[in-house]
């Protein structure tokens, strides 16, 4: 056998030069396509550092609760709002977001809070009620408080297109507590290293070598701040060089303080539906209902706790293991002396304390929200909506709309079953406005409040029946010569040929006839045939063209169908033209925007009222107390009944075959307009007096309000009238009516009281004969 002969001693040594020469080229050119490589990343994160860290959504808040002496408020609406803000009842010495009952008086420890008009401050407030009304208010000093506010709640936000959601916190306002607890459990050695803690990482490695896989990352808050912001959750070597990269680089460039205040807003802690809950700020209102800075030491546990796996330890799915790993940073907040062992054998036997559902105000109101983001659109875009951090002040009252969706589910499920209707059958919309103001206090849309679809209250346009009488005797008012409430109208079948369809024989509800009747009357008891005569005697463009002052939409081509609610409305451009009768003729867009903030506060719009009288307040006057009559003793006396005091003036609206029922009523500073109906448009065998009528009693017994003055407007006085003939009554004339006039416009003639009525009418049937010759 021959042996190989060895190389030579010098071609070896030549070889490791070569390979040495080979793996210092590599080396450079690795060294140089990393440093390429973090150059490239250091400007990713310099760009991202350099402007706003987050598209921030607008933020959407009720109206703030206000308190004074002789406040209409009862204790149990108080605590219900107090409640919705996330305040807690104590027995002891309330905090902020706190409050203690004693007898008739309260205790609440008010935030501060920002509102539209300013800020409002921290304070402790002593409220002292009689019944349901406030009787005293006073600061901690026993000093009388003139006006108080309460925080307003978030009702919704409109997101970016990540569905990312926050509550920036500053790092100065953060809970010290939490601070502290988070960097014991998640870096404790944060203020000393760079970025990355070597030792750290080497122990993951030991970890994840022993069991085979890549369990543990060893990873810094800074680590794990250039992972959220920039990075997947993959675990790869190259994401995890990636990072280390990152974290060195943001440590470079950003101070301790601003990379933990980053971390702070950033870090993921659940999910809501399509919501991504990010930040503590967040993540104590949504687990807590109430804000970072009052949570206790075991509820700062938990969160600190959930940034291990906010999914794994979601308290609310699996709140055995978030129990268990509180209390595991429990004991290392009583290691690191953060609290006593004695604390941290107390709160470990607390429950979890989380709230039964997702707080935030998110999605409770989705009617409402689609009417703030039309009115919002016409002056803001889309994206900065959804990024700019606005904070949107609006009307909506959550006792008022609370109230609204009691009323709509109490009421719809007894219809339905004295009905004999299929369960779920019927639909509802509800709009509360107040009058003089056009604010919109509460909105339902469908008969489940938190539905997210169709909105019947903005686009269900539906035929408005009998709604549209007060618009044809408005008209006919507004010529006080010819027609004043206690005219004579005829109440008899009618014929009107027309060209190309069948002659229209319009009826009453009843079928039945009635001879002559004042106007008045016939407004309350929503005669058809009178006010069918009265439009065509003042011409169907004359009423349409009051329809459309009042707010209202007319048809394009009105017709005398028109008279009988042959005209399709939205139950909000029903309120519309509802609030300019309740406000005297006086019409103010309907609103349901305060005003908007910019992400710092400072204030960008304000929704100014606007007005503009659409209507003299006179011949308004005369329609509205009409209006009062149907409550009285017409159509809607049930109503009357349930309410006397509050002298309500309103109007039933029934369409063909009973397939909708409207009300819309209004008191001195509450106006509702109430639909129900079928979305398959199916008769409902209910008219405006058996379907929304009880919808509307029940929301308005609910609410504090004042009842209508029935002070005249000038250029009104008040005279007798004998309604059997529209002539001035004499003294002790039997069922003599006082009623409004127009100055210089009442009767003349004195009636005979009980006598045989004066002839009237014939200008009625020749006009109606004109009309018939005119169709031919």
């Amino acid at each position: 056998m021959t042996s190989r002969r060895s190389r030579p001693a010098h071609a070896r040594s030549g070889i490791v030069a070569f390979l040495l020469k080979l793996a210092l080229a590599l080396l450079l050119v690795g060294g140089l396509l990393l440093a390429l490589y973090a150059t490239h990343l250091d400007r990713r994160v310099q760009e991202r550092f350099s402007g706003s860290l987050w598209a921030l959504p607008a933020k959407v808040y009720a109206r703030a609760m206000e308190l004074w002496v002789g406040l209409p408020l009862s204790p149990i609406q108080l605590e219900r709002e107090l409640g919705r803000l996330g305040y807690r009842q104590t027995d002891g010495h309330p905090q902020p977001g706190e409050y203690r009952k004693a007898g008739v008086d309260f205790e609440v420890y008010a935030r501060r809070a920002q509102h539209v008009d300013g800020e409002e401050p921290e304070r402790l407030l002593r409220i002292r009620f009689d019944g349901n009304r406030v009787a005293g208010l006073w600061d901690e000093a026993r000093k009388p408080v003139d006006l108080a506010r309460l925080d307003p709640p978030v009702i919704g936000s409109f997101y970016p297109d990540k569905q990312e959601d926050r509550v920036l916190l500053r790092l100065q306002d953060t809970p010290p507590l939490l601070v502290q607890t988070l960097l014991a459990v998640e870096d404790q050695s944060f203020f000393e290293h760079h970025g990355v803690n070597p030792w750290a990482i080497l122990r993951a490695m030991v970890v994840n070598m022993v069991s085979g896989q890549l369990t543990q990352g060893g990873s810094t808050i800074t680590q794990q701040l250039a992972k959220n912001f920039f990075l997947s959750n993959e675990r790869t070597i190259s994401r995890k060089l990636t990072e280390l990269i990152m974290a060195i680089e943001l440590e470079w460039h950003y101070s301790k303080e601003q990379i933990l205040e980053a971390y702070l807003n950033e870090v993921w802690l659940g999910q809501d539906g399509n919501r991504a809950i990010h930040g503590f700020g967040l993540a104590s209102e949504f687990y807590f209902g109430r804000p970072l800075r009052e949570l206790d030491p075991d509820q700062l546990a938990l969160l600190v706790g959930m940034v291990k796996g906010a999914s794994y330890y979601n308290p609310r799915r699996n709140p055995e293991r978030a129990l268990e790993r509180r209390n595991v940073v429990l004991g290392v907040m009583a290691e690191q002396g953060l609290i006593s062992p004695d604390q941290r054998d107390i709160l470990r036997r607390q429950d979890l304390g989380v709230s039964k559902t997702a707080g935030g105000g998110q999605g409770l109101q989705p009617a409402f929200m689609q009417l703030v983001r039309r009115q919002l659109k016409q002056e803001y875009d889309e994206q900065a909506l959804r990024t700019l951090g606005l904070r949107i002040y609006t009307t909506l009252d959550p006792e008022v709309q609370w109230q609204a969706e009691q009323a709509v589910a109490a009421q719809l499920p007894q219809l339905e079953k004295a009905r004999k209707l299929p369960a779920g059958s019927l639909q509802a919309a509800v709009i509360v406005t107040e009058p003089t103001s056009g604010e919109v206090l509460a909105v339902v849309g469908d008969r489940e409040p938190r539905f997210e679809g169709f909105n019947r209250a903005l686009d269900a346009r539906r035929p408005i029946g009998s709604l549209v009488k007060p618009a044809i005797y408005l008209t006919a008012l507004e010529q006080p010569q010819r027609y004043g409430l206690g005219t004579l109208l005829e109440d008899a079948p009618l014929t009107l040929e027309q060209p190309g369809s069948p002659p229209w024989s319009p009826e009453n509800y009843d079928r039945e006839y009635r001879g002559r009747v004042p106007l008045f009357r016939a407004l309350a008891h929503s005669l058809n045939l009178p006010a069918v005569r009265v439009g065509l005697d003042l011409g169907v463009d004359n009423v349409a063209s009051t329809l459309r002052r009042l707010g209202g939409t007319p048809p394009d081509k009105p017709t005398p169908a028109m008279m009988l609610g042959a005209v399709e409305m939205a139950p909000l451009e029903v309120a519309q033209m509802y609030q300019t009768l309740a406000a005297g003729g006086f019409q103010t867009p309907l609103r349901a925007i305060r005003g908007v903030l910019d992400a710092d506060g400072r204030p960008l719009a304000r929704y100014a009222l606007t007005v503009r009288q659409a209507a003299q307040p006179a011949p308004v006057f005369l329609v509205t107390t009409a209006m009062q009559g149907t409550v009285r003793e017409g159509t809607a006396a049930a109503l009357g009944k349930a309410l006397p005091g509050l002298q309500l003036a309103g109007k039933t609206g029934t369409t063909n075959d009973m397939r909708d029922s409207w009300f819309a009523g209004f008191s001195a500073d509450r106006l509702a307009v109430v639909w129900v109906g079928r979305d398959d448009n199916q008769p409902t065998k209910l008219t405006g007096a058996s379907g929304a009528l009880p919808i509307f009693t029940q929301l308005m017994r609910a609410l504090p309000q004042q009842p209508r003055s029935n002070q005249a407007p000038p250029g009104v006085e008040w005279v007798s009238i004998d309604p059997s003939t529209g002539l001035l009554a004499p003294p002790g004339c039997p069922g003599a009516v006082t009623l409004p006039y127009i100055e210089g416009t009442a009767p003349r003639e004195m009636s005979g009281c009980g006598e045989a009525p004066v002839e009237q009418g014939s200008h009625e049937e020749s006009l109606i004969n004109w009309f018939n010759q005119l169709l031919q």
